[in-house]
């Protein structure tokens, strides 16, 4: 195990002197590294002692390191271990400006709203000119950087002893080899245009050779090693669409793994990257008495669309209901008439059981009712349909289009 190795193993396990011992020692080979410096910033800022000039020292020598680089997760970082250290150090207007770089960076990061309030508790105990409160610090700093080694060349010293003459040879630092990325900060992205998804699992250091990768018409998955001798196993089952797996790719990057999944339905935007509908599997055959298997999903199903509503017994299924009220009565064999009431059944009958259930329905209403079926079918462009009068009289009915749909102007 390279010193990196050992560093990040006491960091976990909370041996923070031994932390920085062996991050001292990983510099020393690689004076590079800017998560080194990341590191060891946070074993001084928990050593006990603490050691806060060092860990602000390593984190500004991080954050110079990161940002001529132009690594925006590594910036984040060092800028966070940057603010957290000046804190420490009383810094509280300068730590407070750093904080808000990290937020204009990532306004996500959980610890934020934390370090706010234990920032403007401190402030507002300060006076508006006390030296704590005030704002010295650049977004950037200049800090003279380590020189950087150059481990291919040999650097030599003659020493006498015994009438010889001894060469001392600095041997080259070995390449970290495998997934440098931790398990649990490896994150996945995506995104979308007419005719592709890609989608981008940020792991530093996917060995190619040993990748498994697995691309299906609604489902992909991607297994890997890691240093710690398990296997990183990532899938997305099932996909919200189908793709076209012959015109599908995956690469392996130094920092991710990209796929570009073909959409079988150019021009389909998905709403989001995974299906919550289940996948079931059927065969059908195919000449030659070939069987294929064949992913069906319920979303692809005869159901009807689904409408939005707020109703708060939920969705209704209209069509059911249509099918119910639109039945023809049983005939009452006394009396001989249908049971209707003012022979409206007669009047729908033999048309779509739909709109004659919706006929019937407004026939029957009072204008309230009436006023709001038309304002609520017009408005939303046939997408809603309302009886409550007291809503829709507020205001314009906006089109809410079914579920995986999108309205567009016409």
């Amino acid at each position: 195990m390279d010193q990196a190795a050992k560093g990040a193993a006491a960091l976990g396990s909370k041996d923070f002197p031994a932390a920085v011992t062996h991050y001292t020692n990983a510099i020393a080979a690689n004076s590079q590294a800017v998560d080194y410096y990341i590191k060891r910033s946070t074993a001084y800022t928990r050593i006990s002692p603490p050691d806060h000039a060092a860990a602000f020292s390593d984190a500004e020598i991080a954050l110079t390191l990161a940002s001529k680089r132009g690594k925006r997760e590594l910036i984040i970082q060092a800028q966070l271990r940057r603010a957290i250290a000046l804190f420490s150090l009383e810094r509280y207007g300068d730590s407070r400006q750093c904080f808000e770089w990290v937020k204009q960076m990532d306004e996500n990061d959980k610890s934020l709203k934390i370090w706010e309030m234990k920032l403007e508790t401190k402030l507002k105990a300060l006076s508006d000119d006390d030296e704590k409160a005030k704002i010295l610090v650049k977004q950037y700093p200049d800090v003279e950087l380590p020189a950087k080694k150059d481990s291919r060349k040999s650097a030599t010293s003659t020493g006498v002893e015994s009438g010889k003459s001894t060469a001392i040879v600095t041997e080259q630092a070995p390449k970290p080899e495998g997934v440098q990325t931790p398990a649990d900060k490896i994150r996945h992205e995506w995104y979308q245009t007419q005719d592709h998804v890609v989608v981008s699992l940020f792991a530093k250091g996917v060995p190619k050779d040993k990748a498994t990768i697995d691309i299906q018409a609604h489902s992909l998955a991607i297994s890997f090693p890691l240093p710690t001798g398990s296997d990183y196993d990532f899938s997305l089952d099932p996909l919200y669409g189908e793709v076209d797996v012959a015109a599908s790719t995956a690469k392996v990057m130094s920092t991710k793994v990209e796929f570009t999944l073909q959409k079988s339905s150019p021009g389909e935007m998905w709403p989001q990257l995974e299906s919550d509908m289940p996948v079931i599997e059927a065969e059908t055959e195919e000449k030659g008495g070939e069987v294929k298997r064949v992913a069906l999903a319920d979303r692809n199903s005869k159901s009807g669309p689904f409408y939005p509503t707020s109703s708060k017994s939920g969705p209704k299924n209209w069509d059911k209901v249509a099918d119910e009220l639109t039945k023809k009565p049983k005939k009452d064999k006394k009396h001989g008439d249908e049971g209707g009431e003012d022979g409206l059944e007669d009047d729908y009958e033999g048309a779509d059981p739909v709109n004659g259930f919706f006929q019937s329905l407004y026939s029957r209403a009072d204008p309230d009712t009436k006023r709001a079926m038309m304002k609520s079918y017009q408005e939303s462009n046939g997408t809603a349909l309302s009886t409550n009068w007291a809503e829709v009289g507020k205001g314009k009915v906006e089109t809410q289009p079914p579920n995986g749909m999108e309205a567009k102007p016409w």
